[in-house]
């Protein structure tokens, strides 16, 4: 079994780099590009991405015209070609090349020995510091579909997709520098016409914020392309004469920025990225909008062509390479995820403030237990409250103690309450909860120690009984603060219960996001001082439902697993529909220094077993906004399911593929 290796879970290895250029000098280039193919060999890419005219030089000029300069590409390309018998990737090199009576600026794509093909360029720049048109022909310029480079004829043409026979989803296009500049670049049709990595080879000079200009095409066509994009421009040894070359490298996924390379290096380095080709042909069977575009140019489709190769993907372990965040609700880099905590919290207040106005209710009430839930929803009730120019004192908050409801929590119920300075209220439901428990003749009630489901869901439902008739007496709704995890699990008591409410602010969160949420909150200062010092406070506690009793605080994460793998879990299975050996994959990847493998393959099990078994309860999920573009689970805003759907297949894949332990 080959769970350590990337290529078995629908990833592909590309490297690209930009070599130091010998101006005019095809064999100093082809060597250069050497050393960077053995390097990717080495590396078990699959693919090697140099930039425009990387054998030759981009910036020589009418050099370009010369005879020997043209025969000595040539014989480069042999030599790569002659090369390339003993080195695993492709190679997609730049190089100018004749054809009867034209030039064309070329990407020659090399494997195992032979030219699979040649693609030549599709838009000429011929303005400002370029002057293309002076040399070069354009690919619509020709219908030949062969050319002869080194003694041979091979495929030419810029309407081709290059396929990989042995590896599922990996396919590949070529297009160079200007291409991704025009209004309609040739990868746009590419895509549509199969592939899922799109290559530029580029020549593109730098100046002032152009680096950003490039990174801006590159993200933006992997995401309208449903794609990743490999881009690699020329750099250190270019002729500085009139213009000067930063060597930018960058890898986009789907609109991630996955590798990258340094700029202006004067000994500048292999950038390699594992791609996610499984995930991107997911994703366009799963938009059905790729599918609209591609019936609408079927008729222009049918011209293309599709060059097939057998890659032989290695066999051996080859762990990721590529970062795998640990929280995917929760951006690393701390501007997107102040970004991100800016506009989720906004959701939800506007969210809120829409149904108070709609409902014209003046008056909501919220169950505040002291935890991370019940905390940030009564801060985003509060703040839209503060928005709609309503008074906090017709916010009614009630904390309610049951059995095994901690001075801490309570405490810090209590303290919330009173900062926000709301109608705080105290109920205890531990008499009614005796009585009901009696009424049962349930065995807690005598004093035996059973904590079962029924003596948690008496408790449960009491509160949420009790928050839906002051609710009806003081002519207000019942705000939810139940969150996406809980969701996902089924962590929450069904009907008369945590399950319900008027409306939930939080159904479409996930825990790790509230912890950040309400940390967020509190560093920008949209209440007091009191009030921030309260929610930090409240982020240290334990995760509990605090229905049973005991010297050690009933956890949460002890039953269903720890949240953070959870949510990981939750992302990808629902955003993206992944195998559940790829899921393992991928927490092994991101996770194994903190958890071990049995312990990751445990707990996923155990999310598939609950998602798939509380799907009744989603069901009936009350109206909420949906915050984040993987794991909405509510049946109208995204997620649809029949309640009544087995597991077994998920759970069978999952132990099918995977080893039951790892070395």
């Amino acid at each position: 079994m080959r769970f350590k290796s990337l290529y078995a879970h629908g990833f592909v290895r590309v490297a690209a780099c930009a070599p130091v250029v010998a101006p005019a000098n095809p064999d100093a280039n082809a060597e250069a590009i050497l050393k960077f193919w053995r390097e990717a060999d080495a590396e078990r890419a699959a693919l090697l991405l140099t930039p425009e005219l990387s054998l030759s030089g981009y910036a020589i000029d009418d050099l370009l015209l010369q005879e020997p300069l043209l025969d000595a590409v040539e014989a480069a390309i042999a030599k790569l070609v002659a090369a390339s018998e003993d080195l695993f990737p492709i190679l997609v090199v730049g190089a100018p090349l004749r054809s009867r009576t034209s030039i064309f600026n070329c990407a020659v794509v090399i494997h195992r020995g032979a030219i699979l093909g040649v693609v030549p360029k599709s838009f000429l720049p011929n303005y400002r510091e370029f002057y293309e048109k002076r040399y070069f022909s354009v690919a619509s310029d020709t219908e030949d579909d062969l050319i002869s480079v080194a003694g041979d004829w091979v495929d030419f043409g810029a309407k081709v997709v290059f396929t990989a026979t042995d590896i599922p989803d990996f396919a590949f296009h070529v297009e160079i520098c200007e291409d991704f500049w025009s209004p309609q670049p040739p990868s746009t049709m590419g895509a549509l016409a199969g592939a899922n990595v799109l290559l530029n080879l580029s020549a593109s000079n730098i100046v002032i914020g152009k680096a950003e200009d490039r990174a801006v095409l590159v993200d933006s066509q992997s995401r309208r392309a449903t794609a990743a994009y490999v881009f690699a421009a020329a750099g250190h040894g270019e002729s500085t004469t009139d213009v000067a070359w930063d060597g930018q490298v960058i890898v986009y996924e789907m609109g991630e920025k996955i590798a990258e390379g340094e700029r202006f290096a004067r000994d500048p380095k292999l950038v390699t990225a594992d791609i996610d080709v499984a995930r991107i042909a997911q994703e366009r069977r799963r938009v059905g909008t790729f599918h609209d575009a591609q019936a609408r140019v079927k008729d222009e489709l049918s011209k293309w062509r599709h060059i097939s190769f057998d890659l032989g993907a290695p066999t051996e372990e080859l762990p990721l390479k590529r970062k795998i965040d640990r929280f995917p609700f929760v951006p690393d880099d701390l501007s997107k995820r102040d970004r991100d905590c800016f506009e989720a919290y906004n959701i939800q207040v506007s969210g809120l403030a829409k149904r108070i106005e709609a409902t014209n209710t003046k008056r909501v009430v919220i169950g505040v237990s002291g935890g991370l839930d019940s905390t940030h929803a009564l801060i985003v009730i509060a703040r839209a409250f503060d928005l709609l120019g309503l008074p906090r004192k017709n916010i009614i908050g009630v904390t309610m103690p049951g059995f095994a409801t901690s001075d801490e929590t309570k405490t810090s119920a209590w303290a919330l309450m009173n900062a926000l300075g709301i109608d705080a209220r105290e109920v205890s439901i531990e008499p009614l909860a005796q009585r009901m428990l009696e009424d049962l003749d349930h065995p807690a009630a005598r004093g035996e120690p059973v904590y079962d489901v029924a003596y948690e869901n008496v408790q449960a439902g009491l509160r949420t009984d009790y928050l839906f008739r002051l609710a009806n007496k003081e002519g207000g709704f019942v705000v939810g603060t139940g969150d996406l995890s809980e969701l996902a699990l089924g962590w929450c008591t069904y009907g008369v219960g945590d399950h319900m409410s008027h409306y939930n602010v939080n159904g479409g969160a996930p825990k790790t996001l509230i912890q950040y949420l309400i940390r967020w909150v509190s560093d920008s200062k949209l209440f007091d001082a009191n009030t921030s010092a309260t929610l930090n406070k409240v982020l240290e506690g334990e995760i509990s439902p605090e229905l049973i009793p005991g010297a050690t605080p009933q956890s949460t994460q002890a039953v269903v697993g720890p949240y953070e793998l959870q949510d990981f879990n939750l992302f990808w299975l629902t955003r993206y529909g992944l195998k559940p050996s790829k899921i393992l994959f991928l927490a092994w990847s991101a996770w194994r220094e903190k958890y071990d493998y049995a312990t990751l393959k445990k707990w996923l099990g155990v999310f598939i077993t609950r998602f798939f078994t509380n799907q009744y309860k989603r069901s009936a999920v009350p109206n909420g906004p949906k915050i984040v573009s993987g794991g909405a689970l509510s049946p109208r805003g995204d997620w649809r399911m029949p309640s009544d759907a087995s597991a077994a297949a998920w759970l069978a894949e999952l132990d099918s593929n995977t080893p039951e332990a790892l070395d």
